[in-house]
């Protein structure tokens, strides 16, 4: 047996391919999950199911249709697609209320993976498909693991939509900006350079910029699945030579848009080369928003009707402060979750069920989920939002980043630091866990939140650390923001000093 790891989580699994993760591994997970729907989703006949176009990933893809169609499931097949794009069309399309698409994220060309989506229930009034609850996740795992698959003695019906897929993505993220903002980025003639890691988000968001009337230049957009750098959006990745980082400037382009393999994440670079950082992806879509409406006269007669509830943004514990100070500058709130975009999402239709005014939620990755299109991160969204706020303001990107730094404690901006310190297992958290928030919950300037491990925040100084238990490490996360370097080092290593104790005892 393969010593490689399997990882299973709340979007499904994530594997070593041909060691932990193989056709028969895959097999066994579409039947968990459509035994599962069997189950707990009367109402479901058809399953979507996509490819995030990996290299590979074929072998996987034809692997869950045939245990679908096993199972007597119809199966709307779409084959490359972006993650997002199926989150439109499980919601859109008659009879499908659920999807798996092969995906790894952004993990390294050797790995594969499966990723549920699932509607919020039978008696829901729309669809809304996100990834399963954290509930519903351990539900699916515990049927593979059971091994139990309801075969049937008939097969389900194949259905090829893959033409349609991306076009209804592309059209759905054009009209919500359209209604939003006017037409006034056709008259820009912005320039974007694209990074897809020649994965799924290639023709998507050429076709988006085309139909916005942004020039599109794509660096890396054949489709071929086999990755130019290690996939992840990050700035190491995206600064090599001949990088989004050189592109950009070197083309006299407005802006660099960096996707990962099934395209639910962005990253931006300024049209000086900068690799901006994720965080402000989220926080550049949220402020598009606000800033929209602040000016829509519709908006001003919703708003009197909402009375006094505020706008709500929705991020997990690990997301920078600086949403926080976009949503004072706006008059919104920001009610945070445990890590994890299920959760968000979780969170963002219980409030949105309360009555409460949803405007966005996402992860600081550079992940964002606007619930106008679907609720699950979507880098289109992020791409057009980022892209009007360009075209209302009349700013850059790095003007753009300037004016969101300002807002930050003393007008400094945001630093972040990111640590790991060990731990021999997940229980082990929990002891530096009680510590932590027994002794920061003593400081009458500290604000301890424990939903996910635990987060501090001194909220008059501007800093913050998130302590969790990493799920895919045997290590324990810490992530610190502060105004400056100095600042943030210093809180780390005051943490660490706390963990330290617990260790010591």
């Amino acid at each position: 047996m393969s010593d490689a790891p399997l990882i299973l989580g709340v979007s499904g699994l994530r594997g070593i391919v041909g060691e932990s993760l193989t056709p028969e591994v895959a097999v066994r997970y579409a039947g968990a999950f459509g035994s599962w729907l069997r189950e707990n989703r009367r109402s479901v006949e058809t399953v979507v199911v996509g490819r995030d176009g990996r290299a590979g990933g074929e072998v996987f893809y034809y692997a869950v249709i045939s245990a679908l169609l096993g199972m007597g499931f119809d199966v709307e097949a779409v084959d490359f697609v972006m993650t997002p794009t199926m989150g439109v069309l499980v919601d859109t399309h008659a009879g499908v209320a659920a999807g798996l698409i092969i995906t790894a994220s952004h993990n390294p060309l050797e790995w594969n993976g499966i990723k549920a989506l699932l509607p919020s229930d039978d008696s829901a009034e729309l669809v809304d498909a996100s990834a399963p609850s954290a509930s519903d996740a351990s539900e699916i795992i515990e049927a593979f693991q059971g091994g139990d698959v309801a075969w049937t003695n008939y097969s389900g019906e194949l259905i090829d939509s893959v033409e349609m897929a991306t076009e209804e993505h592309v059209a759905t993220v054009r009209q919500r900006v359209f209604a939003h903002f006017g037409d006034a980025l056709l008259t820009k003639h912005f320039v974007a350079v694209t990074d897809c890691v020649n994965a799924s988000g290639g023709f998507g968001s050429s076709a988006l910029l085309q139909r916005l009337g942004v020039r599109s230049v794509p660096l890396f957009s054949d489709g071929s699945g086999i990755f130019p750098h290690t996939p992840e959006p990050t700035r190491e990745n995206l600064s090599g030579k001949g990088g989004l980082c050189d592109a950009v400037p070197g083309l006299k382009a407005d802006v660099g848009f960096a996707q990962d393999p099934d395209a639910d994440r962005l990253a931006i670079v300024d049209e000086k080369g900068n690799y901006i950082g994720e965080e402000y992806t989220l926080v550049l879509c949220a402020t598009a928003l606000m800033e929209a409406r602040a000016s829509a006269r519709a908006e001003a007669s919703e708003t009197r009707a909402r009375g006094s509830l505020k706008p709500v943004f929705v991020v997990n514990l690990s997301t920078s402060r600086m949403i926080d100070d976009i949503a004072a500058r706006y008059g919104a709130e920001v009610v945070r979750t445990p890590v994890g975009e299920a959760n968000v999402v979780e969170v963002m239709k219980r409030l949105k069920a309360e009555g409460r005014d949803v405007v966005m939620g996402g992860e600081g990755n550079g992940g964002v989920i606007w619930p106008e299109v679907t609720y699950v991160r979507d880098s289109l969204s992020a791409m057009a939002l980022t892209l009007a706020l360009m075209a209302r303001t009349g700013k850059t990107v790095s003007e753009l980043v300037a004016m969101v730094d300002a807002m930050g404690p003393g007008g400094k901006g945001y630093c972040i630091v990111k640590r790991k310190a060990p731990l021999a297992s997940k229980a082990d958290a929990e002891p530096v866990v009680r510590h932590l928030a027994e002794v920061f919950g003593k400081d009458a300037e500290a604000r301890v939140d424990t939903q996910d491990g635990v987060r501090i925040d001194w909220d008059a100084r501007g800093v913050w650390a998130h302590i969790r238990a990493s799920n895919t490490e045997p290590i324990m996360r810490v992530i610190v923001e502060a105004p400056t370097e100095p600042l943030a080092n210093e809180t780390a290593a005051l943490v660490e000093s706390r963990i330290a104790e617990v260790r010591a005892s």
